[in-house]
């Protein structure tokens, strides 16, 4: 099969505690500032001396054509400039990648858009950028703004959508326009859940019948897993894995345990809902290997902001983004401005063997309607079931399996 990406000795160097200043003279004018003694950068040239460092070193990999291949590692270990390069945003300081074809790429948010410009006019921008006649975009145009679900602010300048909406137009962009290859970073996690299940059957699709090719960052283990049949797992520049995402993902999580048995957040534009997680951690437990019957056990510290209500919490286990049982707790009262750390113990006795993953979310006691919800937070695995008498699963059946009250026990933060 044809290889349309060729990656060959890729190496990108970059300089630790220099600072270029923008322009020649400018430059001039500091490296005098610099023989005087009086360099205003030279508290930060002293700190970190003329070091650099390889955030890719002798990379070394081929995609074929129609391939969806899954780019694993922790923070700071080359995804993001692998695709920068890829993408043709920077260059390599050694080595080449060779690109047979037009790519679409989301590296962060609004990338590619024009934030003085309507939805409309940067869908017309994009394709433009990527070859395409107006006659070509006008045949996709209504596709697009449908399965973007903005078409109420579609002619709305972009530097007015949410990070949310800027994500669904994006992506609906890079999905339905006409190239051969999607590189996408990391994006797909500022989305509700509805709409990341719809974006992964939409590159699944994408890859079956466009025959794309996909390469896909993400630290969400249940999407690379059911969208990549192929990872490259990097640590520190290096690929040290190439191969079946499963094992990938095994390698991934041993590579970086901590990460994957505790997870700190960021604040984001979901704490607009009342309330946000600021950390969670598997407790009693160094690895996600469990047998069904013992209980998940999870340390969460969250706060709230505007909200004063009765509320639910919910723990969610799926499979494949499949739901196959929610549990939830007893209502209890939640304060505005508060923060709480309480402890969950998740049920697992009527899972059968297999890879699953947990999401949790926040509801309001009185309407059961869900305000906020944390996908995979964790991917854990049911390695033997001492059950004799266990349900044998059907497909059609999956989301009837019945759990135990989600045991809650809280806390304030004093």
């Amino acid at each position: 099969m044809e290889n349309i990406i060729e990656v060959k000795h890729l190496r990108k160097k970059y300089n630790i505690g220099t600072i270029n200043s923008g322009t020649f003279a400018n430059d001039v004018k500091y490296w005098f500032q610099k023989l005087r003694g009086k360099d205003t950068f030279s508290k930060v040239e002293n700190e970190y001396g003329n070091q650099s460092f390889y955030a890719l070193d002798d990379v070394n990999f081929t995609v074929s054509k129609g391939e969806s291949i899954g780019i694993l590692g922790s923070n700071g270990a080359g995804k993001s400039t692998l695709l920068k390069i890829l993408s043709r945003v920077t260059t390599p300081t050694e080595g080449e990648a060779v690109i047979r074809g037009r790519i679409t790429s989301m590296l962060e948010v609004g990338t590619g858009f024009n934030p003085e410009l309507t939805g409309r006019e940067n869908i017309y921008l994009n394709g433009a950028i990527l070859g395409m006649t107006t006659q070509e975009i006008d045949d996709k145009i209504e596709e697009i703004i449908e399965f973007s679900e903005c078409r109420k602010f579609i002619d709305t300048p972009v530097k007015r959508y949410s990070s949310g909406m800027y994500v669904k137009l994006a992506f609906s962009v890079a999905a339905h326009l006409d190239s051969e290859i999607m590189i996408m970073d990391e994006v797909l996690a500022v989305g509700d859940v509805a709409f990341q299940r719809k974006c992964i059957n939409k590159m699944i699709d994408a890859i079956k019948s466009d025959d794309k090719t996909v390469l896909y960052v993400s630290h969400n283990m249940a999407t690379v897993e059911a969208l990549c049949t192929r990872c490259i797992v990097l640590k520190a520049g290096k690929v040290i894995f190439d191969g079946p995402t499963e094992e990938a993902i095994t390698i991934y999580s041993g590579v970086n345990k901590e990460a994957f048995l505790k997870k700190e957040f960021k604040e984001n534009d979901l704490t607009s809902y009342g309330v946000y997680i600021k950390d969670i951690e598997l407790l009693e437990r160094n690895n996600l290997e469990f047998i069904a019957g013992e209980k998940i056990k999870l340390k969460m510290t969250w706060g709230t902001n505007d909200l004063d209500a009765d509320i639910m919490l919910g723990a969610i286990i799926n499979k494949g983004n499949i739901p196959i049982t929610t549990s939830f707790s007893h209502a209890f009262r939640v304060n505005k401005k508060e923060e709480y750390v309480s402890t969950l113990l998740i049920d697992t006795s009527h899972l059968v063997v297999g890879k699953y993953g947990i999401n949790l979310t926040f509801c309001r006691s009185n309407s059961m309607e869900s305000f906020y919800m944390q996908s995979d937070l964790f991917i854990f695995n049911i390695s033997k079931n001492t059950d004799q008498n266990q349900i044998q699963w059907r497909n059609d059946l999956w989301g009837n399996v019945s759990s135990e009250t989600l045991y809650l026990e809280s806390e304030k933060q004093g």
